[in-house]
């Protein structure tokens, strides 16, 4: 198995939005704000080259929306996609499954091109993957999230006819479920954020790494009460967390974040305060 971070950018979203009920005074410490309290995340995928397969779990925002669109989150940096792709050697037709943790538009945008005047898949001989259960949430989304989930990023994934369901799911907070995806890749779930989403873990080099999307979107998160305003289940996040931080820390885990700005992964510590980013690392230096 080999693992490859690949970066695509980096967007802005509301510093109040992304911390929820913590102070502006604290949270603007671990991501500054810009005038319009807007603050800086990071666009990041993770690529798994393993058992002849070449799997690309999310795919940023792409670039098929609206001037319009894109005006409210400030796409900015010089990585796209296929650059990060090319980093590494790969082209986006080499991949083989594209795995979808969620269905948010900042998630799966990439998933999805133009041409002319049609939307077609932008990974044409991939499989691509999510749940039964968050299929039918992001199709007919509830008031809060429809405009997270917009129908173009989603609905021609199943009509190219690509699009496989992961089964075998058991609903249980923050616990890693019994389905594997490969031989090195199993799925836990979580259920704060979005109904259904999911998580790769994956054995490689002999540890553990977590794949966190939206559970923990970058370190600064790792505070039990630091809980996204976008999460639908504010509560339950904090139980999922818990139960994977406390896991996580006992077993030397190593967490791979989607939208951090600044840190790619870290390993945890137990402190006085709780439990806390330990080391910070790029993946490529395990």
């Amino acid at each position: 198995m080999n693992l490859y971070s690949v970066n695509h950018g980096h967007f802005k979203l509301d510093g109040g939005a992304m911390f929820g009920v913590v102070p502006k005074s604290i949270w603007n410490e671990l991501n500054p704000a810009d005038e319009n309290n807007m603050c800086s995340w990071a666009l990041r995928s993770l690529l798994i080259e393993d058992e002849g397969r070449l799997i690309l779990v999310d795919t940023g925002m792409g670039n098929k929306q609206s001037e319009k669109f894109f005006g409210y989150y400030y796409l900015h940096g010089n990585d796209d996609l296929d650059k990060g792709l090319a980093a590494h050697g790969f082209h986006r037709d080499d991949i083989t499954d594209v795995f979808l943790t969620h269905l948010h538009f900042d998630h799966c945008g990439g998933a999805i091109k133009r041409e002319g005047e049609k939307l077609v898949p932008a990974f044409k001989y991939a499989t691509y993957w999510s749940n039964e259960a968050h299929w039918e949430w992001a199709t007919v989304p509830n008031p809060r999230e429809k405009a997270s989930f917009l129908k173009e990023n989603i609905l021609p994934i199943q009509e190219s006819g690509q699009l496989q369901f992961i089964t075998n799911r058991s609903r249980q907070a923050g616990q890693l479920d019994n389905t594997s995806f490969t031989a090195n890749m199993q799925i836990r779930f979580a259920d704060g954020h979005t109904d259904a989403m999911m998580l790769p873990q994956l054995y490689y080099k002999g540890k553990t790494i977590v794949y966190m999307a939206d559970l923990l979107p970058s370190a600064g998160h790792l505070p039990l009460p630091y809980v996204m305003a976008y999460d639908t289940r504010p509560l339950i996040t904090m139980t999922e967390k818990e139960l994977f931080l406390k896991e996580a820390a006992e077993n030397n885990y190593i967490l791979f974040f989607e939208h951090d700005p600044v840190n790619e992964c870290c390993t945890l510590t137990q402190t006085e305060r709780g439990i806390r980013a330990g080391n910070m690392f790029k993946l490529s230096e395990i």
